[in-house]
């Protein structure tokens, strides 16, 4: 006798999947032309068709609740071959978008950061911080320093630069402002992975895409690490067809935020540990680490963002959202440290402060959306993903 299963269609998430960039999924008619075309989905319950029946019927449970949604690259294959235009790839990448707002803490926040009209808040919040930590760095340095002396610190970094950001907003002020900041993207991630995982386990149990019904923590955690490799590597992306090429370009972005983190690590010891501050020499390993991470950022979303441009279909807000915003952070980022460089120019310290800390300013803001609004954005896919090929190393799904 066959399980029983009570379908409960919500029709709320057929609308927030449309709302996302997955409107075509109305225009599916469940000819698996999808499935026979993907060249990463595994034997054992392929995808994406059905995941496109499931949301066509608004089944959210089954959708967002699946590891099979963040097994897809959104390559196009299927996309492209598809005989009604239903697009599944972007009807997956909108489904993840879904999974993204249900899994974040607190899950309004979620619905707030994709929508186009909260834009003015979410950049107006951090220019308005950034804009008293300036004003606290430029006209309260006397002030802050004996504040600082009390504790046995130095409020000021002494450098000889003509020109340094600490000047214009203190090391000290920008990192009581991110440090904690990540540290509440990290819980918030936590919290969301626990029931992530627990959902995408009892997904596959109930699909029968595990025969493994007791989750052993240990060994899933063991699967993440074996899955990393492929992940840093493209290799799932690199068995595309219609979009190989774009695979390049994901890295790029991926290597160059794993540089800068190594790179903001190393000096956060050196300035707070070692008393050394910045600006740094050119000649610095770690800058030199710095400068090729940053270029890669700049190369690597530029070249999605001309992918993006090519495409015939409409992107929509959360990714045009995410390609500038990476973008805009190496941009700035690679701005500020040039033009800074012009001040060693007799005459044109003046000129070159006011823009330097200009770019500065917009760097800072571009780095709290990173940030603050990391665990509610696409860019959060980089997590769920990990954890969803790390349940299909641990399912032995291939």
């Amino acid at each position: 006798m066959s399980n029983q299963y009570l379908v409960e269609p919500c029709l709320d998430f057929v609308e927030q999947v449309a709302s996302l960039g997955g409107d075509s999924v109305k225009k599916c008619y469940q000819c698996a032309t999808c499935t026979v075309a993907c060249t990463i989905a595994p034997d054992n319950s392929p995808f994406p068709r059905k995941e496109m029946i499931a949301t066509s019927w608004g089944l959210k449970d089954r959708v967002l609740g699946s590891a099979d949604i963040w097994m897809c690259h959104e390559c196009g294959d299927c996309s492209e071959l598809c005989p009604r235009g239903a697009q599944p790839a972007d009807v997956l990448s909108a489904a993840r978008s879904a999974a993204i707002t249900e899994y974040a803490t607190p899950k309004f926040l979620g619905k707030m950061v994709n929508d186009a009209k909260m834009l003015p808040l979410f950049l107006g919040i951090p220019a308005a911080w950034f804009a008293l930590m300036a004003f606290i760095t430029m006209t309260m340095g006397e002030s802050m320093e004996k504040l600082f002396k009390g504790f046995g610190m130095h409020w000021h970094h002494h450098t000889d630069a003509p020109i340094a950001s600490a000047d214009f907003v203190s090391s000290w002020l920008v990192d009581v402002t991110f440090v904690p900041l990540l540290n509440l993207s990290i819980l918030i991630f936590l919290i969301g992975l626990i029931k992530f995982v627990k959902d995408i386990h009892a997904n596959a149990v109930l699909e029968g895409k595990t025969d493994k019904t007791d989750f052993n923590l240990v060994q899933y955690l063991v699967s993440v690490v074996k899955a990393i490799p492929t992940i840093m590597l493209h290799k799932k992306f690199n068995e595309c067809g219609e979009n190989k090429s774009r695979a390049l370009a994901h890295q790029m972005v991926l290597f160059g935020f794993i540089g800068c983190f190594i790179v903001t690590a190393i000096f956060f010891v050196v300035l707070y540990i070692g008393g050394v501050a910045g600006p740094y020499d050119q000649i610095n390993p770690v800058k030199i680490l710095a400068n090729i991470a940053g270029v890669g950022i700049v190369v690597g979303s530029f070249l999605m963002i001309k992918d993006r441009l090519a495409k015939s279909e409409p992107s929509s807000f959360k990714d045009w959202a995410l390609l500038v915003l990476v973008f805009g952070l190496g941009a700035t980022g690679m701005l500020t440290q040039g033009v800074r460089l012009l001040g060693y120019i007799d005459g044109l310290v003046g000129i070159a402060q006011v823009v330097s800390y200009f770019f500065y300013y917009i760097h800072l803001i571009l780095i709290f959306c990173l940030f603050a609004y990391l665990p509610f954005s696409k860019m959060a896919h980089i997590v769920y993903r990990v954890a969803a090929l790390g349940y299909a190393e641990y399912a032995n799904r291939k």
